[in-house]
């Protein structure tokens, strides 16, 4: 068997294209919807870990812990066939959105967490001594450094939740991995299943490399 025509098939290829880009739009968009909303969450959840009151702190870590230990995978397909049986009812895209924010946040929330405490005591302490509230503390001295922390981290949580919009397919989301599993059974040819990971590699290889760079800035000091 000719394994260029089988994996490599070029007129399957283009004939297959528009469904993949198809589904590369809804891939983007799922994945652009999820890290902000789990960056929004995890900001949230981290700063009611460390500085809520005790029930809330411990609401707060019980979060942390269970999302960090479920799968993505379980978690989506609870969700979107498990709450139809109480009553609610999502689309795909929402029931994958759901699922990625959930997890996404518990990862960002560690993240922030590990980036805050990683800050001097002194900066607290010279905060509250020029009589800063908690807001102008926490947005003016404490968050920019730590950002500046946990942003290699952060971003590749992000380039995880992009990978991770793949397993959307299993509830008949068209994302690109379903749109070239559909191609393939169209075209009997594997080659859709190659253009996508071409795809995929192409949108997160940029990615990967920016968190190295960040990482090697971050290890030299500049700021």
């Amino acid at each position: 068997m000719d394994i260029v025509k089988t994996f490599f098939n070029g007129a399957v290829l283009l004939e297959s294209l528009p469904l993949l880009l198809t589904g590369l739009w809804v891939t983007i968009q799922l994945g652009v919807a999820s890290i902000v909303a789990g960056l929004i969450l995890g900001l949230a959840v981290a700063l009611l870990r460390i500085y809520g009151p005790g029930p809330i702190a411990a609401i707060a870590k019980v979060y942390i812990d269970i999302f960090r230990s479920i799968p993505i995978l379980v978690l989506l397909i609870l969700v979107y066939y498990a709450l139809p049986f109480v009553g609610i009812r999502l689309t795909s895209f929402w029931a994958a959105w759901s699922a990625l924010t959930f997890v996404s946040g518990a990862y960002t929330a560690e993240i922030f967490r590990a980036g805050i405490e990683a800050i001097p005591k002194g900066q607290f302490e010279a905060s509250e001594a020029l009589g800063l509230g908690y807001r102008y503390m926490m947005v003016d001295v404490v968050l920019p450094q730590a950002i500046r922390i946990v942003i290699p981290p952060l971003t590749n949580n992000c380039i995880n939740v992009i990978k991770d919009t793949a397993l959307a397919s299993v509830v008949a989301m068209p994302d690109l991995l379903k749109q070239a599993t559909q191609a393939q059974a169209l075209a009997a040819n594997p080659t859709p299943l190659i253009g996508a990971a071409v795809i995929y590699i192409a949108l997160l290889w940029p990615l990967v490399a920016l968190v190295s760079r960040l990482e090697a800035r971050f290890r030299r000091g500049i700021s």
